[in-house]
């Protein structure tokens, strides 16, 4: 019975004021009854004003931390979040290239709540061709596809069409969250499926600035749910779910863009 329970990595960034990066990862996944793992590729000085300072990890650090949990440890889906830099994207992409750790849910962080970037510039092309053809599932938000395919997305055509073109860069399946696209007061994501199907999900919207980690929640969510062995779609759709109670049932912390209630239902 040693490792018949489920088990998900978080391959990402800490986040100093709790609500996003792994730590973010790392509450929803408890939630969702899935033990989490963690391989810490930067660390931020950051709060619910903004990031203060950042430092990515040495890349035989990020190494001995993959091969530790390879050794030990039955993984069973993992994501990404915050990868910093060209020798990051790299490392981890070997990694992922070297060992099993089932569906790779990929969440091409950029640019955090508050607007520090979070990865390099010279590090999305990096990103586009050699991460996105591992991933199971890309879950970017409007920004991040837009920079990814070079195109502007201004409708919801447009969100078919740059759905297609991430596909077209090597992720199978796509989830492109509508959250900066205003849709007469809901919030509406694309996925595209890699059987050709696609269907929308609508949301309300919330008047509130307290949706620090909406994407990492997401993901990480999506993520511990396909480790129990949930199919895709339900997993996406029980993401959906869970990030929008997080932000309807929203909690008082910090005096900026304040993180989720990770504990809602």
């Amino acid at each position: 019975m040693v490792n018949e329970f489920p088990q998900a990595l978080s391959i990402a960034g800490s986040d100093s004021g709790g609500g996003a990066g792994m730590q973010a990862d790392l509450k929803t996944m408890q939630m969702r009854h899935v033990f989490a793992t963690t391989v810490l590729v930067a660390i931020t000085a950051q709060n619910t004003l903004g990031v203060q300072d950042s430092m990515p990890l040495p890349p035989a650090m990020i190494d001995a931390q993959f091969a530790s949990l390879n050794d030990d440890l039955q993984i069973r889906a993992c994501k990404t979040g915050m990868l910093a830099d060209v020798p990051t994207v790299e490392c981890v992409v070997a990694n992922l290239q070297k060992y099993d750790f089932g569906p790779v849910i990929v969440d091409p962080v950029m640019i955090a709540k508050g607007g520090a970037p979070l990865l390099a510039d010279d590090a999305i092309e990096i990103v586009k061709k050699r991460l996105l053809p591992l991933a199971t599932l890309i879950t970017p938000n409007l920004p991040e596809a837009e920079r990814l395919t070079g195109m502007q997305v201004e409708s919801k055509e447009e969100m078919v069409t740059v759905g297609h073109r991430l596909q077209d860069l090597g992720a199978k399946n796509v989830l492109v969250k509508g959250g900066h696209f205003d849709q007469s007061g809901l919030a509406q994501d694309f996925v595209l499926l890699d059987n050709d199907e696609s269907f929308w999900m609508t949301s309300p919207r919330f008047d509130t600035i307290r949706t620090h980690g909406t994407g990492d929640t997401i993901s990480a969510c999506i993520t511990a749910e396909l480790a129990k062995g949930v199919p895709l779609e339900t997993a996406i759709r029980t993401g959906k779910a869970y990030v929008t109670a997080t932000i309807r049932d929203g909690i008082e912390v910090g005096h900026g863009h304040g993180p989720l209630n990770h504990w809602a239902l």
